[in-house]
């Protein structure tokens, strides 16, 4: 359940944001994506969940061709695939239930009975209960983020992508969420994909890391690797990520 991509290229007009990226997601790990802005994370995470379609290349999903498929291989694949947005993006006219309830409503044969149990069940397991009845406007940030990593995991998906999971958090709380993440990963074996540019997340919880820089993979490695990469544009990204934090 390992995620490739292979000469992945896509621009926009005459701008070239992804130039020709070759890399390996590997299952049971964290993946991360880190960068600048602008230095086309963001850009590669919507092409690997089909919200932009790739001017060239191959993404393969344990071997089959996710840019090839046919409609009911794009759904079977779609449904195994767990998203956590930027901002959440919980529905502010759901409860917390009906947010963690939505994919099994709509993607699965669940009965009523089945989709409840499962909801507390996936609240349970992000240290959420009791909170079933409330909106989204009535719980903090991390509790917000915590719910859309419950209804990202409520399909029990094999790939988990996750865009800034510490975006607006304080570091106490973000930590919390990076461990979770890095929980559900090894305990469900999936394929994490984490779009970051908050290095104490890096730093923490970085199995294997891909480091963009205007469009082009600079360097990949492990957090254990990346203090010692001698690539000089990420030790530029890594020294001012440090300084800012400070």
């Amino acid at each position: 359940m390992s995620i490739e991509i292979h000469n992945l290229r896509k621009s926009f007009g005459e701008k070239e944001v992804l130039k020709g990226i070759d890399f390996h997601f590997e299952r049971g790990k964290i993946n991360m994506i880190i960068g600048a802005s602008g230095s086309g994370k963001s850009v590669m995470l919507k092409c690997l969940v089909g919200l932009h379609k790739p001017d060239m290349g191959e993404i393969l999903y344990d071997g089959e061709d996710f840019l090839a498929a046919d409609k009911k291989e794009l759904k079977d694949i779609r449904k195994n695939i767990g998203m956590l947005f930027q901002g959440s993006a919980l529905f502010d006219s759901f409860t917390v239930e009906e947010n963690v309830a939505f994919p099994l409503r709509t993607f699965s044969k669940m009965k009523s009975a089945e989709i409840k149990d499962r909801v507390n069940f996936c609240l349970q397991r992000v240290n959420l209960e009791g909170v079933n009845a409330l909106y989204p406007s009535e719980i903090s940030g991390g509790m917000q983020k915590r719910v859309g990593i419950a209804r990202a995991i409520a399909m029990n998906p094999k790939y988990l992508f996750v865009d800034e999971p510490n975006s607006g958090l304080d570091p106490l709380t973000a930590s919390v969420i990076d461990k979770l993440i890095q929980e559900l990963t090894y305990e469900y074996n999936m394929t994490t994909v984490v779009v970051s540019h908050d290095l104490n997340s890096v730093m923490n919880i970085g199995d294997k890391i891909m480091y963009l820089y205007h469009g082009l993979k600079e360097w990949e490695g492990s957090n254990k690797d990346i203090m010692y990469s001698g690539n000089e544009n990420l030790d530029k990204f890594v020294f001012v990520s440090d300084l800012i934090k400070r």
